[in-house]
């Protein structure tokens, strides 16, 4: 027996097929610089970064699992010609700290207010004031463990979220210069 559909009759048909959705976030931060000497800007420049696998899982971790969320935060600069790599760590972080600045520890991270999706330090710059001459070639956002705000520590047990390195290569630093740091940590659905 053949089903026939009469021209009085109404038809009705749903096609379902799996949604298939991408999307994307995109996490990172701007890195604005200047450069102080005797009182007067000498220098300013804006720089991207690289966030670190490490730094990545803590986020997912701490936004979305039972790891503690780390409160502090710390700007550490580097002296050395260091190509940041995804597979940099607060342990392992491929480049060497600089510590001949006056500051006794590193300069905290002191963040504001959300905005827009943005995280910044504007209104508290982090300050490092070089007490001998040096040749900077980025910095990283430390933060959590036993010591991160002790220059140069690496066995403290933190967390390295990101690095910036100069697109210039350096920036030379004279004795009692002053290089401030604003970082904005910014998310965004891409």
């Amino acid at each position: 027996m053949k089903n026939k559909v009469a021209a009085k009759d109404i038809a009705d048909a749903t096609v379902e097929r799996g949604a298939c959705a991408v999307e994307k976030a995109l996490i990172g931060s701007l890195w604005s610089w200047e450069q102080w000497r005797d009182g007067k800007l000498i220098d300013s420049w804006v720089e991207r970064n690289l966030c670190v696998n490490e730094g990545l899982t803590y986020l997912l971790g701490a936004g979305f699992s039972a790891v503690t969320a780390i409160s502090a935060w710390y700007v550490a600069v580097y002296d050395n010609n260091h190509t940041p790599a995804s597979n940099n760590t607060y342990a392992t972080p491929g480049f060497t700290e600089a510590t001949n600045f006056s500051e006794a520890t590193r300069p905290a991270w002191t963040k504001g207010s959300i905005t827009s999706r943005t995280l910044t330090n504007s209104a508290n710059k982090a300050s490092f004031t070089f007490s001998s001459a040096a040749t900077i070639y980025g910095a990283a956002l430390v933060g959590g463990g036993t010591a991160a705000t002790t220059k140069g520590n690496t066995a403290g047990g933190g967390k390295l979220f990101n690095i910036s390195a100069f697109s210039s290569g350096s920036k030379g630093m004279a004795s009692s210069d002053t290089l401030k740091v604003t970082v904005a940590l910014t998310v965004q659905d891409v």
